[in-house]
């Protein structure tokens, strides 16, 4: 049973042996900023262009992504059943409901980080990675255990961020530990163009004289994010939502094509000011 997952004795810093796919963590280091939703998403609209993708809900113990996808009835195996080879990785593997292409690994709902063996994980990855040609791998909030498995077989990071000063800062930490080896880049999360307008929020350039970081996508803030998620119906599958589109520009960017980016950006030099100063006054 699982003949594909071999461990690596080297450590986490020796480059993922790399297969035809590309193993993607998104992560944040503060929870509540949509990084999940944006693993769901992203990973639709890539599946609905036609790639083979899987999702890994690397959060163990508070299991969300198969929520988001509506899945959450498909679930019979889930992470740790593979790591402890308890199911095949072909068992524990759920098929979208939407997207034939799309496949999905859940969390241990009842497990602790702690039981994560992080050798086994970056196997695990490396072997998606052989199979699918993106692996999205939802990371846990925080910077311990858990953050240092999910990035495990990471090839690259994507970091999300809403426009607060604490979400920020959280994600300067961040990609401060990631460093260059992930080629990390920034979505803004949660944009609302009219607050941003009255100065009443970040603007995506405050976020990024901060962060400096290539910008991927921007997803401004709509009741129907939250209403897709409740219902299990990713946004990148609705022509007619702003940020299904956003979702879907992103994918299409993260593959390398020239795609625009929504304008919802808004300049505040004097903000910028006051924001890098509260960051010891890096810029």
């Amino acid at each position: 049973m699982m003949q594909e997952l071999k461990l690596q004795e080297e450590p986490l810093s020796t480059p993922v042996a790399r297969g035809r796919g590309t193993a993607i963590v998104v992560t944040s280091g503060k929870g509540g900023v949509g990084k999940t939703t944006t693993v769901a998403n992203l990973g639709t609209a890539l599946a609905q262009r036609g790639h083979d993708v899987v999702l890994v809900d690397a959060d163990v113990g508070l299991r969300n992504l198969d929520i988001v996808l509506g899945l959450e009835n498909r679930v019979k195996h889930h992470l740790l059943d593979v790591l402890e080879e308890q199911a095949s990785l072909d068992d524990a593997l759920v098929a979208d409901k939407h997207s034939p292409q799309l496949r999905l690994l859940a969390s241990a709902q009842t497990r602790e980080k702690d039981d994560v063996d992080t050798q086994k994980m970056r196997a695990l990855i490396e072997s998606l990675a052989q199979r699918f040609d993106y692996v999205l791998i939802d990371c846990p909030a925080g910077i311990e255990r858990g953050f240092q498995n999910a990035i495990a077989g990471a090839d690259e990071a994507i970091v999300v961020c809403t426009p607060e000063v604490s979400a920020v800062r959280d994600v300067d930490r961040v990609v401060g530990l990631l460093g260059n080896r992930f080629r990390p880049r920034l979505i803004v999360n949660r944009v609302r163009p009219e607050l941003v307008a009255k100065g009443k929020m970040l603007s995506v350039d405050d976020v990024n004289s901060i962060l400096r970081l290539p910008l991927l996508g921007v997803i401004a803030d709509e009741p129907q994010v939250l209403i897709a998620s409740n219902r299990g119906e990713p946004l990148a599958l609705d022509g007619s939502s702003k940020a299904g589109a956003a979702y879907r520009a992103i994918a299409a960017r993260l593959r390398g094509d020239d795609v625009a980016m929504p304008d919802v950006t808004v300049a505040r030099p004097g903000f910028i000011k006051k924001l890098s100063a509260f960051f010891g006054g890096r810029r």
